[in-house]
C-alpha cells in the first residue's frame, strides 16, 4: 500500500466501502476499520502499520492545509 486509494481498495476486498463527504471523517473512519480488522485478525501487523501511517499523515496534512487557509 503507498496511497489512500490503495487503502480503499484494501478495505474493499472486506466489504468496506467508506463516503461520509467529509474527507478527514473518511479518513478517520478507515482508520477505524483497519483496528478493527487488525484486532480481529484479519490483517497482518505489516499492513496494518503501513496503512495507519498512510492515513494519519493525510489526516495531518489536511487538517495544517486547513488551519493555513484558517489564518
Amino acid at each position: 500500500m503507498k496511497s489512500i486509494y490503495d487503502i480503499q481498495q484494501f478495505l474493499k476486498q472486506y466489504g468496506t466501502i467508506i463516503y461520509i463527504g467529509d474527507r478527514i471523517a473518511d479518513l478517520e473512519l478507515m482508520e477505524s476499520e483497519l483496528k478493527e480488522l487488525y484486532h480481529a485478525q484479519l490483517i497482518d501487523p505489516k499492513e496494518y502499520s503501513t496503512a495507519l501511517l498512510i492515513v494519519r499523515h493525510e489526516i495531518r496534512f489536511l487538517r495544517e492545509k486547513a488551519e493555513k487557509i484558517g489564518d
